[in-house]
């Protein structure tokens, strides 16, 4: 059976060739169920260009790969709340805002801030209580937080 290592080295290639870059990929259920999720990061990523994506990277992953049984394919870039898994997402994500999960021994708590800089093993967030370096193993989920800015209203 085709690993994920397997399919990341095969898609990224193809995805530079497009001048774009593989941001995250995920093979998540099972049998019927199975998800193939691509995420694309890049210039000009649009719904039509996400398309033609998906039918060339469907191609290529039918002729070279040994992926068993049924699988849903996803082609999406990033949106304006990323999930951050790796720490390339997090350096791509630098002065944004996020919202962390994090494990503390037994305890878990929620942080929020701007995501102030991020190196391979850590990250560092500014929150209202101060900076905290955070270690990516003691993440459980984070995410980029979108704020929608409202308009001022006209002659106001």
């Amino acid at each position: 059976m085709t690993q994920v290592a397997d399919i990341w080295d095969l898609v990224e290639p193809y995805l530079a060739a497009e001048r774009l870059e593989l941001d995250d990929l995920e093979l998540t259920g099972q049998g019927q169920g199975r998800i193939l999720r691509v995420t694309v990061d890049g210039e000009d990523v649009t719904v039509d260009r996400l398309a033609s994506l998906a039918r060339g990277l469907s191609r290529l992953l039918d002729n070279e790969t040994e992926l068993e049984g049924q699988y849903q394919l996803e082609v999406s870039s990033p949106g304006l709340e990323r999930k951050l898994r790796r720490p390339s997402h997090y350096q791509k994500s630098v002065g944004r805002e996020l919202v962390a999960k994090v494990s503390l021994g037994e305890a878990k708590a929620t942080i929020r801030g701007v995501l102030a800089g991020a190196n391979d093993d850590s990250f560092t967030i500014e929150a209202d209580d101060g900076p905290s370096v955070v270690s990516y193993e003691d993440v459980i989920t984070a995410k980029t937080v979108f704020r929608w800015e409202k308009a001022p209203k006209p002659g106001h």
